[in-house]
């Protein structure tokens, strides 16, 4: 059970991986890219290392969404209009 279990989650993985590099929106960009993150968390933890899925969630899903939802708001981006 265990093993279909990792292969379903290496399938989502990709899945996100995909849909980071092929969409145009950044900010669901930014929404999949913290899937891809709790994903990679959940898989470390699968392969009993649970400091790297600490670091994994708490980095990757959290520190890097938070500057990335701060650079899309300095950019001007989530209100959706550029002042130039």
């Amino acid at each position: 059970m265990s093993e279909v279990i990792q292969i379903i989650l290496l399938v989502f993985l990709v899945a996100c991986a995909l849909a980071v590099s092929l969409t145009k929106n950044l900010f669901v960009a930014v929404i999949v890219f913290m899937g891809y993150s709790s994903i990679m968390a959940v898989i470390w933890l699968f392969l009993e290392s649970p400091d790297l899925a600490i670091t994994e969630a708490a980095v990757g899903a959290g520190v890097d969404s938070i500057l990335f939802f701060l650079t899309l708001k300095k950019v001007h981006y989530l209100k959706g209009t550029r002042e130039g």
